[in-house]
């Protein structure tokens, strides 16, 4: 099988596009690494552009010995306290699945340029094989090359080959995918954990990813070089067979945790754990050589914080013809205080190297590659529906127009009614003002125009005093306001109102001056008495003035 250096170049910038994104992100993260009762925290900063490990540290997790693990609530209360042990207030933070918990597949598949295609054909090929519903799954990829078969071998019982007939073509490239699923609950489990622990969980990383990345860090290794990586945990070893910066193997099993002194548990001793680690380590490379792997396993790495691992490099170089040497972190850089807790931080290194990195995760549960959604059939229908409308619309723009022109006609000459109406409303609301006074008399049961008549022939020539306004109250009095030459001619016309049989309120007498004479303004108030009889025969009003003019008609503007 031949192999591609490169991936093609749309797959290429397919993927460029995302580490431009993920470029984005804070350089700065957290992560964390449950192991057995302790927790290890490694920070990181930046340093000449690259992600680089600023602190690592170790914390126990004070957990009772009856607490519920598989509790949330629980672990992210442990958490919780652990970092306020450290005195820790992290930002983003990163936690990472053990490979127990994971199912690993290799596919082989078309060469796809966009990924929502190719992750559907992943979840497709993915489905047929787990243990459980894909619904109840979250898978994430990662695309390790692209690798060419070789052409056909001739069969040597096969007939010679004519030469008029098409020689067989290669067989077309292919991609080589590597397959990540974690059930869907235990991503919801580290989700509620970190929630309870009151951090902002931000990915979700692979563990044996993120050592692979840490070992990359190291620099102990050739970036193409094929190497076995052993994590010793508390109760687990993990066995990951790396090749090209990717790992076509990777084992995980647990063994028992080696007792304290003082435990009467099941736990085993130190002899019987680096036994059992051995073996496991043994198994797992003896697996691999049976898979039919091209390359062998020329170099194996032993890293953890057991305290053990000094005594497994030897057991294992008994058994195994490769060299195997404890994975050294010098190349990290770390302050002082940090060297110590490295070896056992190689996940949580990776984890927080990896999501530093431009290209993020390989593996991230919390944000993977997901399929193209399926076609909305109801949403092509409604859009359809909808073109169909608008052809029908633009079908009967023409009538609509001209219906419009027709009714636009006829709203032009009612706005031109309405607005020749408009200049004469000061005539209508002096007309409907009037309407109401007479109908307010007329409902008063008082003929108030005879009463205007009578005082017309009552008050004294208009030479002498004129009335200026008429009004009558609510309380039926009479409210005349007038204008005379003196106050003579007032106390005139008061003895004239009480003569005609009036009743009349003290006068109010205001002097003022008038470029007419009149220069005497007062206010009558006059009670009509309930026993006021009026005869408009037997009263003459006063005679007209020789130079009256407001009898004569008026003349236009323009002298028309």
């Amino acid at each position: 099988m031949a192999d591609s250096d490169a991936l093609p170049a749309i797959l290429v910038k397919k993927f460029s596009r995302a580490r431009e994104q993920r470029s984005r992100l804070p350089a700065q993260a957290t992560a964390l690494d449950v192991d057995g009762r302790s927790l290890r925290v490694v920070q990181t900063t930046t340093r000449g552009g690259q992600p680089a490990v600023a602190r690592v540290s170790v914390a126990p997790l004070n957990l009772p010995a009856d607490a519920d693990r598989t509790d949330p609530a629980v672990l992210g209360a442990a958490i919780a306290k652990a970092l306020d042990h450290l005195k820790l207030k992290p930002g983003p933070v990163v936690l990472g699945i053990p490979r127990s918990q994971v199912v690993l597949k290799t596919l082989l598949l078309p060469v796809i340029a966009n990924v929502s295609d190719l992750a559907s054909i992943v979840h497709l090929q993915v489905g047929k094989d787990l243990p459980f519903r894909l619904a109840a799954a979250v898978v994430d990829f990662k695309i390790h090359r692209q690798i060419t078969p070789p052409a056909p071998k001739p069969d040597a019982n096969s007939r010679p080959l004519n030469p008029s007939e098409p020689a067989p073509t290669a067989p077309p490239p292919k991609l080589e995918v590597l397959v990540a699923v974690a059930k869907r609950e235990v991503v919801e489990f580290y989700q509620r954990a970190a929630e309870a622990a009151g951090l902002r969980l931000v990915a979700l990383g692979l563990l044996p990813s993120a050592s692979i990345r840490c070992v990359e860090a190291c620099r102990v290794t050739d970036r193409a070089a094929t190497f076995a990586l052993v994590s010793l945990r508390h109760d687990e070893v993990s066995i990951d067979i790396v090749a090209g910066q990717a790992a076509p193997f990777s084992r995980g099993t647990t063994v028992k945790p080696v007792a304290p002194a003082s435990s009467t548990s099941e736990a085993v001793t130190p002899e019987a754990f680096v036994n059992a680690a051995t073996i496991e380590v043994v198994r797992s490379l003896h697996s691999y050589s049976g898979l039919g792997a091209d390359a062998s396993v020329p170099q194996v790495l032993v890293a953890g914080a057991t305290g053990h691992e000094a005594a497994v490099v030897p057991a294992l170089a008994a058994r195994t013809a490769s060299p195997v040497t404890l994975l050294d972190t010098a190349a990290l850089e770390l302050p002082e205080d940090s060297r110590a807790h490295a070896a056992g931080a190689v996940a949580g290194i990776g984890l927080a190297l990896g999501f530093a990195d431009a290209e993020g995760l390989p593996f991230d549960f919390l944000n993977p590659k997901l399929p193209a959604a399926p076609r909305n059939l109801r949403r092509i229908r409604i859009l359809t529906g909808l073109a169909a409308a608008a052809v029908l619309f633009v079908a009967v723009g023409g009538v609509r127009t001209l219906l419009v022109g027709r009714r636009q006609a006829v709203l032009d000459a009612v706005t031109a009614e309405a607005a020749a109406a408009e200049k004469k409303r000061p005539i209508y609301k002096q007309m409907i003002s009037q309407a109401s006074v007479v109908n307010e008399w007329v409902k008063g049961e008082r003929d108030w125009l005879t009463h205007y008549a009578y005082l017309t022939a009552v008050l004294p020539r208009s030479e002498e005093i004129f009335l200026t306004s008429l009004a009558v109250t609510g309380q039926g009095v009479l409210r005349l306001a007038v204008r005379a030459k003196s106050g003579a001619v007032l106390a005139k016309l008061e003895k004239q109102l009480r003569a005609a049989g009036y009743e009349v309120k003290p006068l109010a007498i205001t002097p003022g001056s008038d470029r007419t004479g009149y220069e005497f303004l007062s206010t009558v108030e006059l009670v009509v008495p309930p026993k006021l009889k009026i005869d408009l025969t037997k009263v003459t009003p006063p005679a007209r003035p020789a130079d009256d003019v407001s009898l004569e008609p008026q003349r236009k503007k323009g002298g028309g």
